[in-house]
Parts: structure tokens; sequence; C-alpha cells
């Protein structure tokens, strides 16, 4: 399985507990589009949220987060890890 890493701005002044919230409606229901969000992290001064999963495809995640309510801005397949 593919993995990628996507971007969310605009989420300026996220707290953990609403990144908690966002990640948790994204496990909620990734499994119906065969993909795994691992972690999240956020910058609450830039408003800035990434997320790392894996899955079949990047259309695969923007689904779920489409579906989850804050849809990716961008996402970037990751092919090499250290």
């Amino acid at each position: 399985m593919a993995e990628f890493m996507d971007v969310h701005h605009g989420m300026k002044d996220i707290t953990s507990e609403k990144l908690r919230e966002a990640h948790n409606a994204d496990l909620a229901i990734e499994g119906e589009e065969g993909v795994h969000f691992k972690r999240a992290w956020a910058d609450p001064g830039t408003g800035t949220v990434y997320c790392l999963s894996e899955g079949p495809s990047a259309d695969a995640i923007q689904r779920v987060h489409e579906r989850a309510g804050h849809p990716a801005d961008e996402i970037h397949p990751v092919p090499i890890t250290a």
C-alpha cells in the first residue's frame, strides 16, 4: 500500500482536541476506502495540518477527508522514507 502526506491549510488556532476530533472522524470511516490514517500534526499559528496515511490512491485519501468534513488542499505520495 502506498503512503501519502496530505496538507490542510486554513485551520488557524486548531487545538489538540480539535485535531484529535478531525483525526477520529477520518479513522471512523477510513476502512470504507481501504485507507489508514497513521498520524496527524498541526501548527495552530499557521493553520496548517499534516496527515500521514496509507491507501490505494490519493483519491481514496481525499474521499475520506471530504466525507469527514475537512478536504485536503494537497496530497503528496511518499515513495521513499528513511
